[in-house]
């Protein structure tokens, strides 16, 4: 149910906040490869920066908790 709830916020934050969040998935160390009929993306940075977010949010709640 954690998991779940934790999903419903975050498409609500994404779909209500999403314009001003145009930067995310844009950050310097990204990978996008595009070339004729062949497109990929690899949110590199964008991926370590969440998890180090959503690292400090989890040590924040099992301090206070």
């Amino acid at each position: 149910m954690a998991v779940g709830s934790f999903m419903l916020a975050a498409g609500a934050i994404w779909y209500f906040f999403g314009h001003k969040l145009h930067w995310l998935g844009n950050l310097p160390g990204d990978i996008h490869v595009e070339r004729p009929n062949f497109r990929f993306y690899f949110p590199l940075t964008t991926m370590v920066l969440l998890s180090i977010l959503l690292n400090v949010a989890i040590r924040l709640l099992r301090k206070f908790f």
